[in-house]
């Protein structure tokens, strides 16, 4: 039985090899093409203006913090029980706003991030059909399934330039 499946899988390779032989393959990097395109570049930088004076707020926040700690574990001993609490109390109070600016942060970030998918995602896959169009491919691969590929098999750089024509 197991010769019989053996033969019958060859018997199909052989004559399937020739339609494999004729088409025409690709291979796309889709989060590549998304995240180089002249649009998602313009958004980091965007992000980056809009979110780093919170970004620095946090970090000068938690610099702090960690300072407070420090001079809790170096002279927590030699501190008197009311300077030890007050700086513990303070401690905490930066660790929790900390963690709370922290959240509120990433939760505006994702935010941004997922409006600006939303917006950019048409445009992508608008991009990706014309390029395949104008390919006339038979079987286009996601990039992360692929081992090795040659170079001009990939069709990312296409549809990143498709997707900057687009407006």
């Amino acid at each position: 039985m197991r010769k019989l499946t053996q033969l019958v899988l060859l018997a199909s390779a052989l004559v399937a090899a020739p339609a494999f032989a004729e088409m025409k393959i690709a291979v796309l990097n889709y989060q590549m093409a998304l995240l180089e395109s002249d649009a998602a570049k313009r958004y980091a930088v965007d992000a980056e203006k809009k979110y780093g004076p919170d970004l620095n707020k946090l970090k000068t926040l938690e610099s702090d913090a960690k300072r407070l700690q420090d001079r809790l574990t170096k002279e927590g001993d030699k501190l008197s029980t009311a300077e030890r609490e007050r700086l513990e109390l303070e401690f905490r109070q930066k660790a929790r706003d900390f963690q709370a600016q922290s959240r509120e942060l990433n939760e505006a970030k994702a935010r941004g991030d997922q409006e600006t998918l939303q917006q950019l995602k048409p445009k992508l896959d608008q991009a990706v059909a014309d390029v395949l169009k104008k390919g006339n491919y038979d079987l286009v691969l996601d990039r992360a399934a692929v081992i090795d590929v040659k170079p001009q098999l990939d069709i990312t750089r296409q549809v990143i330039e498709r997707m900057n024509q687009l407006r």
